[in-house]
């Protein structure tokens, strides 16, 4: 089972420079993986500085040589994909091939949606997530893409360069029960973000498991609390143990983790 940090960019952590030295720390500490989450605002603590994921992704990119980054996850309803496939690119050219796209439909958590002029129709959000999923795929093969769609469009156009990574940047897909869509999305690509806990985690994966003909290759990255041992979930079926820390988290409390 792999290990990773899973960040939240606020507070003292708000600041890219912060979290690439914790993520050079946390490689020099034998982790495999860095992961951010990935939000504009947190209108419930609205006094909390937050920083841009994508931005401290690159500079985690440039201080590190080894372990995974990614979102985890990126609401795709609040992005352009022709954005988020330039911007994931420049990324794995940039670690070397150690990207991974998180996505989900997000949450209007306080407004984070609403307050931004954003869909809060889940069922919308939805769409838009599968339509900007095939848009981004798409794009990253360096070929013509003809594309038109309800929500968005592409008119004959190549992206260049390609990831680096083949054949795509790996994408893991946040379901958080045993609804049929998530599952579904999450079984076209290549893992999987759960909330959920250990029994509910084998449901998930028997769904996603019947829908893939079996789970070879694929990755499940379990959130855990510092402390918490994850044996449980890694017998559920978990590759990816995520140190998950609250919202507000200092410094000294991921230094802490990586003893």
């Amino acid at each position: 089972m792999r290990r990773a940090l899973y960040l939240p960019p606020f507070g003292e952590l708000a600041d890219p420079r912060v979290l690439a030295d914790l993520a050079a720390r946390a490689e020099d500490a034998g982790f495999d993986g860095v992961f951010l989450w990935d939000h504009v605002v947190r209108p419930q603590s609205p006094d909390l500085p937050v920083c841009d994921a994508w931005t401290a992704l690159a500079a985690i990119a440039a201080a590190t040589d080894r372990v995974r980054i990614g979102t985890r996850v990126t609401p795709l309803s609040r992005r352009r994909p022709h954005d988020v496939a330039r911007q994931a690119a420049a990324l794995d050219h940039l670690s070397g091939g150690r990207m991974v796209l998180g996505v989900g439909l997000g949450s209007d958590n306080g407004g984070e949606l609403s307050k931004l002029g954003e869909t809060r129709d889940p069922r919308v959000r939805a769409e838009m997530l599968d339509e900007s999923l095939d848009v981004i795929c798409r794009l990253w093969t360096g070929l013509p893409v003809h594309h038109q769609g309800r929500h968005y469009r592409v008119d004959g156009l190549a992206f260049q360069p390609q990831p680096v990574q083949r054949p795509r940047i790996p994408v893991w897909v946040a379901a958080q029960s045993v609804k049929q869509a998530p599952l579904r999305r999450a079984a076209r690509f290549d893992g999987l973000c759960p909330e959920t806990t250990p029994a509910g985690l084998r449901e998930m994966l028997e769904v996603v498991a019947r829908h893939r003909g079996g789970l070879s290759g694929f990755e499940v990255a379990v959130g855990v609390p510092p402390g918490q041992h994850p044996g449980p979930y890694e017998d559920a079926g978990a590759t990816w143990w995520l140190v998950e820390f609250p919202e507000v988290t200092s410094v000294e409390q991921v230094m802490a983790a990586m003893i």
